[in-house]
């Protein structure tokens, strides 16, 4: 087989629909029969092959950091059973011996594309969001409640919300997007700590999240602590200060 040179060399996304077979060797053994599929190899030389089923996982890859070289095969090389090669890409990865090869039968498309910089994906709704606006809206767990702080210190770490109900009573508050065991054995940590302090003591709990499980809720029931869901599309809106009609 011939090598094309400077293949290595990749910078834009390139996106091939083509009739391919792969071969996966090294820590396991793996095979794609003929098929018409779509590769993509990313600007890192990371090469995933994608079938039309599946979702969004990969039938094969190779993940970075690895190298691409990229091989026109010889008519020595071609095999009277199968349709003649135009290409074969061979990805070694550059941490082990694994080594995925794909035989390019016929491509249909080969086009690349420079994306750019990405700024990243931006999540609505997680747990730093739902700290802001419970702290705005402390009154959510009570009538009469005050803020102490955000994050407020703990030798062993912070609590989310520090708070203090109409009786003046502290109030810590963990705060998870979905709510487990985990995150009341969290709380009682950090209101066991906290307890042992005369200056705030007592401090009860209050464990909040959008959803709770039914293991979760009977711990907390156990623990002495209050559950709380909170409604982040309500919350959300009620700090929209945009006028409204409605």
């Amino acid at each position: 087989m011939r090598e094309v040179v400077g293949f290595a060399k990749v910078c834009p996304v390139r996106i091939i629909v083509a009739d391919c077979s792969a071969e996966y060797s090294g820590r396991l053994n793996a095979s794609l029969p003929l098929a018409k599929r779509v590769l993509l190899i990313k600007a890192d030389c990371s090469v995933l092959i994608f079938s039309e089923l599946g979702s969004y996982k990969p039938l094969n890859w190779m993940a970075a950091p690895c190298s691409i070289r990229e091989f026109e095969p010889d008519d020595a090389d071609a095999d009277i059973d199968t349709p003649p090669a135009q290409k074969v890409l061979r990805v070694c990865s550059d941490k082990s011996d694994d080594i995925l090869e794909v035989t390019v039968q016929h491509v249909y498309s080969d086009s690349s594309y420079d994306l750019g910089t990405d700024p990243g994906l931006i999540k609505d709704g997680v747990e730093d969001h739902l700290q802001r606006y419970l702290a705005q809206q402390i009154e959510r767990i009570g009538a009469g409640a005050k803020l102490v702080r955000r994050e407020y210190p703990t030798p062993i770490g912070p609590v989310d919300i520090m708070a203090t109900d109409a009786e003046g009573t502290h109030v810590a508050i963990e705060i998870k997007r979905h709510g487990g065991i985990d995150g009341v054995e969290q709380l009682t940590r950090y209101c066991t700590l906290l307890n042992r302090d005369p200056l705030i003591a007592p401090v009860r709990g209050i464990f909040a999240a959008q959803t709770i499980t039914a293991q979760a809720r009977v711990l907390a029931g156990d623990r002495g602590f209050e559950c709380l869901i909170l409604d982040y599309e309500d919350m959300k809106g009620s700090d929209d200060t945009r006028l409204r009609l409605f």
